[in-house]
């Protein structure tokens, strides 16, 4: 049996530790942060179930590490790795032999690696398999609305951090025309450079502006806020998001039809495996950064896979083969805690066509 942990947090202190205690919701948010500062990590739940198409068996525990994104941002980095190090020291005394970061643990410092230094098991942020499912989700969803990749514009939003710059090379090879969306240009120009040749490509502080004209769209900030708004987006474009907490805004689900939001990153795990822990998620799926660390147990790969802020693009593919090895695959597009079905898409595609009429009048 594979053993492996994985690292969660509250994305609202209110929202989610009222899940467990509901007199939470009552007091404000900021004095729910300071109680949550003092816990310490702990196991939260034991996973089990997770059974491999070559028969490998894996079990994991989910680690609670009690800080909020706005907490990670804005507490001192050495306070935060060191609790981020102590989550991960707690996956390995469960027995773990890899745990995975997420959500904003894979985010803060140095992006995992001085976690690494402070443990004596494998660490890594599943960014790798988070980059090839985005892809492939963001890919196949432009397919079911005819943008095809040989003529689209695509955006990046985040395209400087890890998992978005990585997207970027990966999405340059397949389009003429991309734009790299982020805070600080000078942080962008040199990823623009390295992809310049054979295509166009365009970097941009302006999100508004930008998403106006991109037909596929990968959202990958670290804001605590939504930063796409619903007059940014063009009629029958397709969005990626897959920041944590969401990028999009639930407004654009709200007022536009005319496009296709999807969650990035949603996996079907092999096995009959039960969670112990509501994520949000139907059963028997995960994010794909959990996952990540599943397939790496599974294949008895305790070694740290994905850390820093440069992911290495050979091991996108290598983790998607080992992913289809072990029986791990997309799980259909999810749109704010929905599914998208054959009608959502026929409804997307006839409201993208007469939003377009609308401008041409």
């Amino acid at each position: 049996m594979e053993r492996f942990g994985f690292i969660i947090h509250p994305l609202s202190a209110r929202h989610d530790v009222a899940r467990k205690f509901p007199l939470a919701k009552l007091l404000p948010e900021r004095i729910l942060e300071a109680v949550i500062k003092q816990i310490n990590p702990f196991p939260v739940s034991h996973i089990e179930g997770i059974k491999s198409l070559t028969g490998a068996e894996a079990e994991g525990w989910f680690i609670g590490c009690p800080l909020t994104p706005r907490q990670f941002l804005g507490l001192p980095e050495a306070f935060v790795t060191a609790k981020i190090t102590r989550a991960a020291k707690v996956a390995q005394e469960q027995g773990a032999g890899i745990v995975g970061l997420g959500a904003f643990t894979s985010i803060v410092g140095d992006a995992g690696i001085s976690v690494a230094k402070g443990v004596d098991i494998a660490v890594t942020t599943g960014n790798t398999y988070t980059v090839a499912t985005a892809l492939e989700a963001a890919e196949q969803a432009a397919g079911l609305l005819d943008i095809k990749l040989s003529t689209a514009t695509a955006a990046i939003v985040g395209a400087s951090g890890s998992i978005g710059s990585a997207c970027a090379r990966l999405l340059a090879r397949d389009v003429p025309r991309l734009i790299l969306i982020g805070r600080d240009l000078k942080r962008l120009e040199p990823l623009a450079e390295e992809l310049r040749p054979g295509r166009e490509i365009i970097c941009s502080t302006d999100t508004n502006a930008s998403l106006k004209q991109a037909d596929i769209v990968i959202t990958v900030t670290s804001s605590v806020e939504s930063v796409i708004k619903p007059e940014a987006l063009k009629p029958g474009s397709v969005i990626c998001d897959v920041a944590r907490p969401r990028d999009v805004s639930p407004l654009v689900a709200k007022v536009r039809p005319d496009v296709l939001v999807i969650e990035g990153g949603v996996v079907s795990v092999p096995g009959d495996v039960n969670f112990h822990f509501d994520f949000g998620f139907p059963p028997k799926t995960s994010y794909a950064c959990m996952a990540e660390t599943m397939i790496l147990a599974l294949e008895g790969r305790y070694e740290s896979y994905s850390l820093g802020r440069d992911l290495e693009i050979e091991k996108v593919s290598e983790i998607s083969a080992l992913a289809a090895k072990h029986g791990f695959k997309l799980a259909g597009f999810r749109c704010f805690e929905r599914a998208v079905d054959e009608n959502t898409i026929a409804q997307v595609r006839a409201a993208a066509e007469k939003a377009r009429r609308v401008r041409a009048e």
